[in-house]
C-alpha cells in the first residue's frame, strides 16, 4: 500500500473515531481526493470500513469501546424472535413496498425474503440493508443521516422528508417495550419519527416482538397498543391475552 492511501485511510479512521459515520462527500472534501477515490479506498478495506447510502462505517467489531448496544442484544431470545418473524413474513404479497423497523427482530424477518417476488423494502438500519441487498431480487430502499452505533440505525432530517415521498403498503415495527397501559416504547429517541412517519403512511402496520417485550416500558414512546393492525409474537400468556383482546387488539400467535 503507498504512503499516501495509508494516510488517507488513517484519517478516515480518525474521522470515524470522532463522528461515528462520515459522508463519502465529506471524506473526499476533507482528504482532497474523488470521491471515486475514497471508494476505492474503503472497498480495498472490507476488515476497516463499510460504505452504505453515501455514508462511511468501522467494519463491525472494529471500533473501540463496549461495543454495540445491537450486538448484546442480538442472540437475546433469538429462537423466540425467529417464530414471530415465521408468523409475519406471511403477511407479505408480491407488489408490496414494505418498512423493515431496526432492531434485533427484524432481521430476522429480512433473512426470509430470499424467495419473494417482487419486493421493495425501505429500511433507516445497517444490519436490515446488509441482509437485503444479497437478494437481488428486491429492490432496496436505505434511508441514510448519521449512523448510530447503538442500533445500527441511521437518522437525518433529510432521509426522514425523503420517506414522506415514498408510498409504503406495509410496515412492520420492533419496538423494546409493549405495555397495555404506558404503550409501545423503544430505547432510541432518533428512531421514533421513523417509526410514526412508516405508521401514518402504510396501508397496513404490523408489531413484531417476541414475548419478553409485554410488560416493559422503554424511554421513547411510540405509539398506543392499539394503533397497529396487528401485534405479531411467539406467545403470551392468558392474562396478557385477555388484557390485549378486551381492547380490540388482534395478537398473532403460532
Amino acid at each position: 500500500m503507498n504512503d499516501r492511501r495509508t494516510q488517507r485511510l488513517d484519517r478516515i479512521s480518525d474521522a470515524l473515531d470522532s463522528f461515528g459515520s462520515l459522508r463519502l462527500a465529506d471524506a473526499a472534501s476533507l482528504l482532497e481526493v474523488s470521491e471515486m477515490t475514497v471508494r476505492r479506498d474503503v472497498a480495498a478495506h472490507p476488515e476497516r470500513f463499510s460504505c452504505y447510502g453515501g455514508h462511511i462505517i468501522g467494519a463491525q467489531g472494529n471500533g473501540s469501546g463496549t461495543g454495540y448496544v445491537l450486538d448484546r442484544e442480538r442472540e437475546s431470545h433469538s429462537s423466540n424472535k425467529k417464530i414471530a418473524c415465521e408468523r409475519a413474513v406471511g403477511f407479505l404479497e408480491p407488489g408490496d413496498t414494505v418498512f423493515i423497523d431496526c432492531g434485533t427482530t427484524t432481521p430476522h424477518l429480512a433473512r426470509r425474503l430470499a424467495d419473494a417476488k417482487d419486493l421493495t423494502v425501505v429500511c433507516y438500519s445497517l444490519n436490515i440493508a446488509d441482509v437485503v441487498r444479497r437478494f437481488e431480487q428486491i429492490k432496496l430502499v436505505l434511508l441514510g443521516g448519521v449512523y448510530h452505533r447503538s442500533s445500527a440505525s441511521f437518522d437525518s432530517p433529510e432521509a426522514l422528508e425523503h420517506f414522506r415521498r415514498i408510498g409504503i403498503n406495509k410496515a412492520f415495527l420492533s419496538a423494546g417495550g409493549v405495555h397495555p397501559a404506558h404503550g409501545v416504547s423503544c430505547s432510541n429517541f432518533h428512531e421514533v419519527g421513523f417509526k410514526q412517519e412508516a405508521m401514518r403512511k402504510a396501508l397496513a402496520t404490523y408489531l413484531v416482538v417476541d414475548s419478553s417485550k409485554f410488560g416493559k416500558v422503554r424511554s421513547a414512546y411510540f405509539a398506543d397498543v392499539d394503533a397497529f393492525d396487528a401485534i405479531v409474537t411467539d406467545a403470551v400468556d392468558f392474562e396478557t391475552r385477555r388484557l390485549f383482546e378486551d381492547r380490540g387488539i388482534r395478537l398473532v400467535t403460532p
